[in-house]
Formats: structure tokens, C-alpha cells, sequence
């Protein structure tokens, strides 16, 4: 094994090499070996990228096109927290253009920017698949669920403050680099906070409980309703 080329300390090192090791093919673990980076880094860096590269035993250009790819991967340091808003179609419609614009006033930054302070980095984001919820707020991947302006405001407000903030359906909030290094594989324990999921996700199981539907149930001739000529 080749010696660390990068200002990554032994650790980070260590642990990319564990993540690698996860997977039948140690490329597989590209993606939670850039969470791991962020997490340390606070964003993707060169060295992070060769880092990867070198214990993948691919190219830079490789890692480089993924961490390109996808809008997770950040190439600007992101705050303690990261606020992403839904503007997607129905969370536009329920509110989210109007909570994403009173966010931008109230923290006076613009779209993927952070605010003076180091605390929040604005950003608009695309579906959540929560559409049940909406209109959605993601703060580092947790959901804050059927948020308003005001609602907006005093979360983003209570996190700067250093108030305890927890997740509509999910933990308590840590900061963005310890979301990070979940999201690379390594637990903070917190998997058990809060409610796995809402009522309004849990209607259609509901329905199916109650009717005594299974997986494969064929209920085509079920409530069906009936036509002229039916009946004779």
C-alpha cells in the first residue's frame, strides 16, 4: 500500500480503507468514502478526491465525475447546517417558493450560499419523495414536515441559537459534517429517535389491513361499480 498523499490525517485514512473493504468491489463504496470526506473536510477537496482515488486504485477524473454528479457533494464548505427547501412542483404550489424566499430574506443569502456566521447554507432542492408532507424542509437530509414561512424561520433561528432542534420524523438534529459521517456508514445512534413514519404515509397499509390485502391480492372484482345491464 502506497503512503498517504494527502493532508487527510491516518484515521480518515483508515476508515476510507473500511468502507472500501464493505463492498465485493471496493469501488462500490465511492459514494459513503465522499460522505466520509465531507465529514472531515466540511466539502469535497482535491485531496479528498485523490485520497478515494488512491485506495479505489481509480482515477482522480473518476472520483471527480461522481462527486460532479451528484448536488450532495459540495465543492464549497457548507455550514453547520444545511437547509434545503423543496421547490418542486406540489411543494411550490403548497408554499415552498414562498418559504424559500423568505428564508433568503431573513438569513440575506441567495440560493447555495451560507450565511456570515458559519451556521446555515441555503438551499433550494429538488423532490424529497415526501409529498405528503409538503410543503417539505430538509435540514442535513432530516425532515421538517407541512412547514410554513414562520415555521421556516424559527427552525433555521432556534439552530443558530443553539437551541435542541429534532426532525418532524427523525432524531435530533446534528450538525451537517456528523450527518455526513452517517451517511459514510459509521451510526450516531440516534437511528431510533423519533417516528420511522406519519400517518399520512401509513394510509395506504391501512387500507390494505383493513380490507385484508397481501402482496399479490388480486381485487379487481372488489367495490367494483356495477354498469347498465348488470342487473338483468
Amino acid at each position: 500500500m502506497s503512503e498517504p498523499t494527502t493532508g487527510l490525517d491516518e484515521k480518515t485514512w483508515t476508515e476510507l480503507r473500511e468502507i472500501a473493504a464493505r463492498y465485493p468491489q471496493a469501488r462500490s463504496g465511492l459514494l459513503p468514502m465522499l460522505h466520509l470526506v465531507q465529514s472531515v473536510e466540511g466539502r469535497i477537496t482535491p485531496e479528498g478526491i485523490e485520497a478515494c482515488a488512491e485506495v479505489l486504485g481509480i482515477s482522480a477524473a473518476e472520483v471527480n465525475g461522481v462527486a460532479t454528479f451528484y448536488t450532495m457533494y459540495k465543492r464549497k464548505p457548507v455550514g453547520d447546517y444545511h437547509v434545503g427547501v423543496c421547490t418542486n412542483t406540489l411543494c411550490a404550489v403548497m408554499g415552498g417558493d414562498l418559504i424559500f424566499e423568505r428564508l433568503k430574506d431573513h438569513l440575506d443569502v441567495g440560493n447555495d450560499e451560507t450565511t456570515e456566521d458559519g451556521k446555515i447554507t441555503l438551499e433550494h432542492v429538488e423532490c424529497n419523495a415526501a409529498c405528503d408532507y409538503a410543503p417539505v424542509m430538509m435540514v442535513n437530509w432530516e425532515f421538517m414536515d407541512n412547514q410554513t414561512p414562520e415555521s421556516a424561520v424559527r427552525v433555521v433561528d432556534d439552530l443558530r441559537a443553539g437551541k435542541e432542534v429534532h426532525s418532524t420524523r427523525g432524531p435530533r438534529l446534528g450538525t451537517w459534517r456528523e450527518a455526513e459521517r452517517v451517511l459514510a456508514g459509521f451510526p450516531d445512534d440516534r437511528a431510533d429517535e423519533g417516528p420511522a413514519a406519519g400517518a399520512p404515509s401509513l394510509v395506504g397499509l391501512k387500507i390494505a389491513r383493513e380490507n385484508g390485502w397481501t402482496a399479490g391480492t388480486d381485487t379487481s372484482d372488489q367495490d367494483a361499480t356495477p354498469t347498465k345491464g348488470d342487473d338483468q
